[in-house]
């Protein structure tokens, strides 16, 4: 496992500071935002018409051509604004790649393009009820039909599946034999069309963002299989690479952050001197691994097991700036209190849990970077 140090480049500093301004632009300076960002198709758009969505997908595509690095400056400065990206989130982070990576000519032309756009957009189906981090376990599963496949089962934790138009899924395309990994297939799903049911799952405070996909003999047509029959495990895999490395996994609670600094961060305490450089000093090596990881995927590269351990760094870190933040200020969080530090505080300590569960269990990483490490 090799993480080799790197910084930014002058064009690639440049590029940071034009998305600096263009959020500065569009938002201000001190305007509450909610954490985790929030689902605005229009401010998709307008990153799209600056080429800042899609920015890896080639330019034949209708992409920018650009770079996995680029990709980071552009998604580094959005996560730190807190501004409302997930409407391409998925399609931009991995979506996209996996298509550019397995999909066919067809698929390339009529997804890629529209993604770049922000038009299209996707979720991610691979969770299921029992599964938990086990992805091999899957039951969900796909049947041969004239012209296409028959898919019976249920999906859960779908991000933004009520919004989306696609869900890139992960199904059982032969039966759980000894070795599990064998016999998946990735498909894209129409999340409206026939057989395909989306529920709510509420969060604690009443919000909306995780969903559960039930299919119900919902047709796929072949045209729809993405990659060849019986090699999803692989592809998901690497996949994972794109989902587990990016500034994601360490700067989702970073707006309650910048909120402390603003309101404590010149108090005279050593406590909170102490906590503020310490905190300080982990965003930047999670930022310097993440960043290195993308270096990696320009030089194709396949970081699997350096972006599982950079995902729990970065996911056990982030749970640690909420948990820090609120024992220094003493507060009782409440999401209907009038101060707005105090209500990103709440919905941060109600979401953090979900921090190490998304995306792979603090254990199931762990054994991801485990297996590398005593090769």
């Amino acid at each position: 496992m090799r993480f080799r140090p790197t910084t930014l480049t002058p064009p690639e500093q440049r590029l940071r500071d034009d998305v600096r301004a263009f959020l500065t632009a569009e938002f201000g300076e001190g305007v509450e935002r909610p954490v985790g960002g929030a689902f605005d198709q229009d401010f998709s758009r307008r990153l799209a018409a600056r080429g800042w969505v899609g920015m890896t997908i080639p330019t034949e595509y209708g992409g920018a051509g650009g770079t996995a690095v680029q990709r980071f400056v552009v998604a580094a400065e959005l996560l730190a604004s807190g501004a409302p990206i997930t409407a391409h989130w998925v399609a931009d982070r991995q979506s996209a790649p996996s298509i550019l990576a397995h999909g066919t000519e067809e698929q390339k032309r009529r997804f890629l393009p529209a993604i770049a756009q922000g038009e299209c957009t996707f979720s991610i189906g691979m969770s299921e009820p029992d599964s938990g981090s086990d992805l091999a376990s899957i039951r969900t599963s796909a049947a041969r039909a004239p012209g296409g496949w028959r898919v019976t089962g249920t999906k859960v934790w779908t991000s933004g599946a009520h919004h989306t138009d696609y869900v890139l899924t992960l199904l059982r395309t032969s039966p759980l034999e000894k070795d599990r990994h064998e016999g998946m297939s990735q498909f894209i799903i129409d999340l409206r069309g026939p057989g395909v049911t989306v529920n709510p799952i509420l969060q604690l405070d009443g919000t909306h963002d995780f969903n559960e996909v039930v299919f119900n003999d919902a047709f796929v047509p072949d045209d729809l299989v993405l990659g060849q029959i019986g090699d999803g495990w692989h592809q998901v895999t690497s996949e994972l690479a794109y989902e587990r490395s990016g500034p994601d996994r360490w700067l989702s609670t970073y707006r309650v952050f910048r909120s402390f600094l603003s309101r404590y961060g010149l108090v005279d305490s050593d406590s909170v001197r102490d906590a503020i450089g310490r905190i300080v000093a982990r965003y930047r090596t999670l930022h310097n691994l993440s960043l290195s990881i993308a270096r990696m995927i320009d030089e194709h590269g396949a970081p699997a097991a350096e972006a599982a351990l950079v995902k729990d760094l970065g996911t056990v870190f982030e749970k640690d700036v909420v948990e820090t933040v609120r024992d220094l200020a003493g507060l009782v969080p409440d999401p209907r209190a009038e101060d707005a530090f105090t209500r990103q505080l709440a919905a941060a300590t109600l979401t953090s849990p979900i921090l190490t569960i998304r995306g792979g269990t603090t254990e199931i990483l762990r054994g991801v970077a485990t297996r590398e490490l005593i090769r």
